[in-house]
Formats: structure tokens, C-alpha cells, sequence
């Protein structure tokens, strides 16, 4: 069975400006769908969009998949009138529905994980022609007429006896192409549901809904770490091997300044058999000869979604993100910093990364932070000897 995801795109956006372009926790909103989409079953996946900014990221980032498609959609389906049905069925049509199962994929819903994608496509057995996401919300209802719509109030049930609602999130929709087809709608006529969590339930409509969403999406990327013993550690460089700044001679060029006792503990590392990579947002070649002077062969550049670059390595590796220390200092690293094993920051990091990292150091960047982190990691290893 051959199965599409669909992640529609707008440039503007009223409530929040570039909201989808906007970093959540140090990525770009749409691409904590995105990068669950990529690991899920699907087969393949489109993200339609009339922003060519988008398009360029995603042909740049996604490189190392070919799973990840960035085309662009016409005006009239990104207006502001348009309804998603209408991007959907104009990408429907220019492939004449070359596909089996048709899985809608909304970006503004950053709590969708792989397992509520193919849970959703496993839907379509037969019995179900579609396919959604919904939350068991207990809260009690009542109509414009004052009027209980769910509950009686004179016989007020306790929560963990009252079934509650389900309500649509508006995360996940899957639907065959036939159905599809038939009615070019997101849904069937024969409709299953697939709970996800409460939190799944909010919006973002509103700066105060950002800060909201962003705060649990933090809580549980930290809720998911587990105490495994440390096979690879990912480093940043800017500010982390170096001290953060550049120094321009008059022809452009520039240069940084490293710290030769990082150097000596990341060999000492690699004598215990723990791997060492490197992941940047910089693409810079100077940073490439470095890292080949100190023998380092994993060294990822221009990266700027580092966690999904990240889980498509432990996918390779064989090995979970408990496995992995991570050594950043700025927002792009937030992600990752809250999700391995062991996230460390060196002592003049952001205040941000300094708030969720496991371990601040005592040194600073450039100055023996990393040398600091290896003999941690070391340490820590010890237990599982």
C-alpha cells in the first residue's frame, strides 16, 4: 500500500507572524510534524507550501532522505479563503491520486508523534475508509442556552467515573483514495478514531498558546529521557568548542580560536569506544579542517534542524537518544539538549539552554568546557563497567 503524508503550508499568518517558520523550542514549528512524519510509515512525504523560503530549507535539510518533497502550491489554494481540502485535492489531482492512503499532517500540532501517524493509517484495514486523531477531554459542557450538553449537574459524576468527550485535535487524518476521491474530504464514511494526549488538544493562536505549548513540549521531551550508559556524544562549535566569536580580516576571511585541551579529552573519549560527531549550523570550512585535524569523522555542517538529523543517526546506529551526550549552547540546540540522555552546556551558554541542560560547567566555551564534559561522561560511564 502506498501512503502519502500531506503537510500544507501558508506564508502569512494572522495570530502570529511566520508562525510556521517560527522556532519551538530551537526548530522551526513545521518541522516537529515533519520529522515524525519522515520515521512513521509513510512512504513518502509532501510538504506543500507557498513559501519558496520553506522549499529551500527543506531541499537543503532533508538531504540525507528521500522520503521529503517540497513543492509548491498555487495562490488560490494559500489564500486566505481557501479551505485545506482545496490543497489538497489541487496535489491530489496533479499526481491523479497515484497513492492508496492519503495521511493530512498539521503543522501547528507539534505533540503528533510517528505512533499517532501509523496508528491512524493501520485504521485503514477495511473496516474504516478514514481516520482521526481525537482527545478524551472530561470537561463538562454546556450550550449558549445554559444547558448541561454532556453531564447532569444535580448528579455530578467524579472524573475517574465519567467517560467525558472525545474531541477532535486536528493533528492526524488519514483516508483512502477512494474515499478520498469520492468525497474530497480529509474524512470517509466510515470513520475510526485515535486518542492522543490532552495536551494534543491545544492551539496556537496566540503568543500566550506558544509559550504554553512550548513549555510542555519541553517537559516531555525531558520525561522521555532514561539512564543508559553514554556510546556517542554530539558536539556544536560555536560557542562550544570556541568562544562564540569571529575575528574578520579586510578580505572577509575569518578565524576561531580552539582550545587545545578540548581536543585532548574528546581522543581520551575515543580511546573508551564512545563515538564523537559534531553538528553545526555553520557551514564552514575552517571548522571542517579542524575537526579533520583532530580526527573526528562525523562532522555534520549547516545543519539546523539538528534533531531530526539526530534521530535519523540513533536510527542508523542502533542506539536510542539515551545513549547519546549532546554539548551545546544556544537555541538551536534546545531540542536536543532536553531529549539524550546527558545534555551539558558550558558555563556562558544562553540562559535558555543553561535552564534545561543537565550539567552547566564550570567552564566556559573555548576555555576548557568540553575537556570538563569528557571527564563527566567518563565518570558516568564507570557504573556501567
Amino acid at each position: 500500500m502506498k501512503t502519502i503524508g500531506f503537510i500544507p503550508l501558508r506564508k502569512g499568518s494572522r495570530g502570529i507572524p511566520n508562525k510556521n517558520k517560527r522556532k519551538m523550542v530551537g526548530r522551526p514549528l513545521f518541522t516537529w510534524v515533519l520529522g515524525e512524519a519522515i520515521f512513521s510509515d509513510l512512504d513518502e512525504v509532501v510538504v506543500y507550501t507557498d513559501d519558496a523560503l520553506i522549499i529551500e530549507f527543506i531541499n537543503k535539510e532533508y538531504h540525507w532522505t528521500n522520503k521529503v518533497k517540497a513543492l509548491l502550491r498555487s495562490e488560490a489554494s494559500a489564500s486566505d479563503t481557501a479551505s485545506t481540502e482545496t490543497a489538497m485535492i489541487e496535489f491530489c489531482e496533479s499526481i491523479d491520486y497515484n497513492f492508496d492512503a492519503f495521511c493530512l499532517l498539521q503543522a501547528t500540532s507539534p505533540f503528533t508523534k510517528k505512533e499517532d501517524i501509523n496508528a491512524c493509517l493501520n485504521k485503514l484495514d477495511g473496516n474504516y475508509d478514514s481516520a482521526l486523531t481525537v482527545v478524551n477531554t472530561h470537561r463538562f459542557l454546556w450550550g449558549a442556552d445554559g444547558k448541561p450538553i454532556n453531564y447532569n449537574p444535580f448528579n455530578r459524576p467524579r472524573r475517574q467515573d465519567f467517560e467525558g468527550l472525545l474531541v477532535e485535535n486536528g493533528a492526524v487524518y488519514t483516508v483512502t483514495q477512494q474515499a478520498l476521491k469520492k468525497h474530497k474530504n480529509r474524512l470517509g464514511d466510515k470513520t475510526a478514531v485515535v486518542k492522543m494526549p490532552e495536551d494534543s488538544l491545544l492551539e496556537i493562536d496566540s503568543e500566550s498558546d506558544w509559550v504554553a505549548v512550548e513549555s510542555l513540549l519541553i517537559e516531555r521531551q525531558k520525561r522521555e529521557k532514561a539512564s543508559k550508559k553514554i556510546t556517542h556524544v554530539v558536539l556544536d562549535v560555536d560557542g562550544v568548542f570556541t568562544d562564540g566569536t569571529i575575528t574578520y580580516t579586510k578580505d572577509g576571511e575569518h578565524t576561531k580560536s580552539f582550545d587545545m585541551r578540548d581536543g585532548m579529552g574528546l581522543e581520551i573519549l575515543r580511546q573508551f569506544d564512545i563515538e564523537v560527531m559534531i553538528m553545526t549550523s555553520e557551514n564552514s570550512q575552517l571548522v571542517a579542517k579542524r575537526m579533520e585535524k583532530l580526527k573526528i569523522e562525523h562532522v555534520f555542517l549547516g545543519v539546523k534542524d539538528k534533531y531530526t538529523l539526530l534521530n535519523n543517526i540513533i536510527s542508523k546506529e542502533n542506539i536510542t537518544l539515551s545513549n547519546v551526550a549532546y554539548v551545546g549552547d544556544d537555541v538551536n540546540d534546545l531540542t536536543n539538549i532536553c531529549s539524550v540522555g546527558w545534555s551539558l552546556a558550558p558555563n556562558n551558554a544562553t540562559d535558555i539552554v543553561k535552564a534545561n541542560a543537565d550539567i552547566v560547567l564550570s567552564k566556559n566555551s573555548g576555555a576548557g568546557a568540553i575537556r570538563e564534559a569528557c571527564q563527566f561522561i567518563m565518570n558516568y560511564n564507570k557504573r556501567f563497567e
